[in-house]
């Protein structure tokens, strides 16, 4: 203001205000117009609605269902005089020490199938599937985690079709995959001549590497770009099928999926935590109890049956 002492007092008084008057009106501009300046960029929507060139694909056994399939079919087996009491506590053993290491192992994962080939050997394919419907009401259904189905409605909502990926027999996948409401399902193909089951694979378990190759094979008889579509998988053993897809997921991972996971910035979800199972209705106490109970009563159906 003191460029302004030549100037007469009146004059220098009506500058000052002409000043405040612009200054004034410059600061009004400018919070107006951040005011209503568009908001920042946000994450694009995703699934995409009406994205038909995308699909998604879901791993089953620690990521749609807690456990492995192939055990629950095998209770209800047991239950259905399938086989003896001893490989009922094969299958318990097998199956505590999944959910206990909540990894899978490829040697470990063949011996399961081993043995749930031994038992449908000679057994119609017709037979397996109507007992597998039971089954999945008997021991499945309560045990689909709530946040991976909520995952997979989300791409069906969207108009896209969404498939179980599995090394559980393709029979036990595809009324798992029907009775969720999914497109359908890739699983392991058991050999059968004239309806029966013989007790052997057609090529190999649907596992690792060859997760990857049935995706790819799918999607481009679908027309699928693999690069809009989604993979979901707990184990490190899919980052094949995983890196396929231009939006991988971890659910529930293992240690070596979660470090990859965190390397290449994929999404993780884990619906195991106490807190988190406690959001969907699975007391994570009773749950740490029944694996230790079904282990204790493992061990012991083996010690007496020595």
């Amino acid at each position: 203001m003191a460029a302004l002492g030549w100037l007469t007092p009146r004059r220098r008084s009506a500058t000052a205000r002409s000043v405040l008057a612009g200054e004034a009106s410059a600061e009004a501009a400018r919070k107006s117009s951040q005011e209503t300046a568009p908001p920042p960029p946000q994450e694009a929507e995703f699934p995409v609605h009406g994205d038909v060139s995308a699909a998604a694909f879901f791993d089953l056994d620690n990521t749609v269902m807690q456990g492995a399939a192939l055990f629950h079919f095998g209770r209800g087996l047991y239950k259905r005089k399938f086989f003896e009491t001893r490989d009922l506590a094969r299958f318990a053993w097998q199956q505590a020490w999944f959910r206990l290491a909540g990894v899978e192992d490829p040697e470990h994962m063949q011996d399961v199938r081993d043995s749930a080939l031994s038992i449908v050997k000679g057994h119609r394919v017709s037979e397996l599937k109507s007992i597998g419907e039971e089954i999945y009401d008997e021991y499945m259904a309560e045990r689909i985690w709530p946040g991976t189905r909520a995952l997979a409605q989300a791409h069906l909502d969207a108009g896209q079709k969404v498939w179980l990926v599995t090394a559980a027999p393709v029979e036990i996948a595809q009324v798992i995959a029907r009775r969720l409401g999914l497109t359908g399902a890739l699983g392991t193909v058991a050999e059968s001549v004239a309806g029966v089951y013989t007790g052997r694979l057609v090529g190999e378990p649907l596992h690792g590497p060859a997760k990857a190759e049935a995706v790819r094979a799918l999607a481009a008889a679908e027309g699928l770009d693999l690069s809009r579509c989604a993979a979901y998988s707990d184990s490190h053993n899919d980052i094949p099928m995983l890196s396929l897809v231009g939006h991988p997921y971890a659910i529930n991972p293992d240690a070596k999926l979660r470090r990859h996971a965190r390397e290449m910035d994929w999404r993780l979800r884990d619906y195991r935590t106490g807190r988190k199972a406690a959001k969907v209705g699975i007391p994570a106490a009773a749950g740490v109890g029944a694996v230790a109970g079904g282990t204790a009563a493992a061990i012991a159906l083996h010690r007496r049956r020595r």
